[in-house]
C-alpha cells in the first residue's frame, strides 16, 4: 500500500530534495505540499526544474485536516516551527520526521541555550527519537516521532561511533574540522551566502556557539558512556553542497590503519549506506554527490599518535531528506534502500 506523504516547508531545499527522492519510492507518494509564504502556487513555479514532473499546488496548514488525509509527515522547515506542529499530531496515527533540529537535544534548557528559543514540551521531546538510522535502527522502527540528525552531527558521528564504541581513542582529545557548501545555509539569501562573499573564499563561523555541538557531544556521550567534550569548527566553502568532516583523535591503544579499517567495515556491514574505504584511499564531496552515501576512511598517524578520520556526505540527502526517507523506511518496515539506492552524480 502507497502511504501518502504531506512535506511542511515546500519551498525549502530540502523540500525539494525529499520530493525528488520520493518519486522513486515504491511505496511513498508526495499528496500535500504546505508552504506558509507560497501557499496557493504551484511548486513548479517555485521550482520551475520540476515541470511535468509534479503538478501541486501549496497549500496553507490545517494541521486537523491534514492529519485526516495523510498517513506521514515530513518537517522541512526552520527551527521552532516542529516543535509547535507535532503535539498537535498526537493520539493521531500520522508519522512525523522532523528534519529541523526542534526534537534532537534532550531537554528544554539546552535547546534554549543554543537555538535562543523555547524548545518542545518535554514529554514530545521523550517520546521522540533520534534518527541516525545505522546507530539507533532498532528503536526507530518503533517509532512515530523521530528527529533527523544535523547534517554535521550525522558525518561526525558515522565518522567517530565505532572508534568511540570500541574506545580506540581518548573521548576527551576529540576534535573535528567541518566545511560545507551554501545550500547548508538553506535558501534565504544572506550577507554570508551573497555569491560576492563566498565565491574564492573559505570562511570559519560560530565558532563555539554551533548549535550541531550540543547533538554531537550527546550522543557520542551515548555511546561512549560517559560525558565527552569535542571541539567543532565549521567552515563555509565555495560550493553549492556536500559536507566533508576531518576528525581527529589521540589513539589509546597500539593499533593499525588496516585494522581499524576492518573494525568499521566490520561494524558497517549491515548498512547499505555506509562505504568504509580501503587504506590510502580518501571520500571525497564530489563522491557522495546526489546520494545517500556517507563515505569514511581512517589513516592512522603512528608520528603523533592521531587517528584520523575523514568522512563525507551531500548535506541535503544523507544530511537531510536521503536521511528522512531512509528512517521513513525502517519506521514501515521497507527495505532500508527503498527510494535511495542511486549511484552518486559524477562528474
Amino acid at each position: 500500500m502507497v502511504k501518502r506523504a504531506a512535506i511542511i516547508g515546500g519551498t525549502g531545499y530540502g523540500a525539494a530534495e525529499l520530493i525528488r527522492l520520493i518519486h522513486l519510492h515504491k511505496y511513498l507518494e508526495v499528496s500535500k505540499i504546505i508552504s506558509h509564504s507560497q501557499y496557493g502556487e504551484n511548486i513548479t513555479t517555485h521550482y520551475p526544474h520540476m515541470h511535468t514532473y509534479m503538478d501541486l499546488k501549496m497549500e496553507a496548514l490545517d494541521v486537523r485536516v491534514l492529519a485526516n488525509e495523510v498517513d506521514i509527515i515530513f518537517f522541512a522547515t526552520p527551527a521552532g516551527i516542529a516543535k509547535e506542529l507535532i503535539p498537535q499530531l498526537e493520539g493521531n496515527h500520522v508519522q512525523c520526521i522532523d528534519l529541523s533540529g526542534d526534537l534532537r537535544l534532550p531537554n528544554r534548557d539546552l535547546y534554549q541555550k543554543w537555538y535562543g528559543q523555547l524548545g518542545a514540551p518535554q514529554e514530545i521531546l521523550d517520546k521522540a527519537v533520534y534518527g541516525l538510522t545505522e546507530v539507533f535502527p532498532n528503536q526507530i522502527k518503533d517509532a512515530k516521532v523521530v528527529s533527523n540528525p544535523g547534517c554535521f552531527p550525522t558525518a561526525s558521528l558515522l565518522g567517530l561511533t565505532p572508534s568511540i564504541k570500541e574506545k580506540i581513542i581518548d573521548t576527551q582529545s576529540i576534535i573535528i574540522d567541518g566545511k560545507t557548501g551554501v545550500s547548508g545555509a538553506g535558501g534565504s539569501p544572506s550577507k554570508m551566502t551573497h555569491f560576492s562573499e563566498t565565491n574564492e573564499n573559505i570562511q570559519p563561523y560560530k565558532i563555539g556557539k554551533h548549535q550541531h555541538i550540543p547533538e554531537i557531544e550527546h550522543y557520542l556521550s551515548i555511546t561512549a558512556g560517559e560525558s565527552i567534550n569535542a571541539t567543532f569548527t565549521t567552515h563555509l566553502i565555495p560550493m553549492t553542497r556536500g559536507l566533508l568532516c576531518t576528525i581527529y583523535g589521540r589513539l589509546t591503544k597500539n593499533i593499525t590503519t588496516k585494522e581499524i579499517i576492518h573494525l568499521y567495515q566490520d561494524f558497517y556491514a549491515n548498512h547499505p549506506f555506509i562505504r568504509v574505504l580501503e587504506e590510502d584511499q580518501t571520500p571525497t564531496t564530489k563522491n557522495v554527490y546526489g546520494s545517500n552515501f556517507c563515505d569514511i576512511s581512517i589513516h592512522v598517524d603512528e608520528r603523533t599518535n592521531q587517528l584520523v578520520i575523514v568522512s563525507a556526505i551531500d548535506n541535503l540527502v544523507k544530511g537531510a531528506a536521503g536521511q528522512a526517507i531512509q528512517n521513513a523506511n525502517l519506521m514501515n518496515d521497507w527495505k532500508e534502500e527503498e527510494g535511495l539506492a542511486q549511484l552518486p552524480i559524477y562528474p
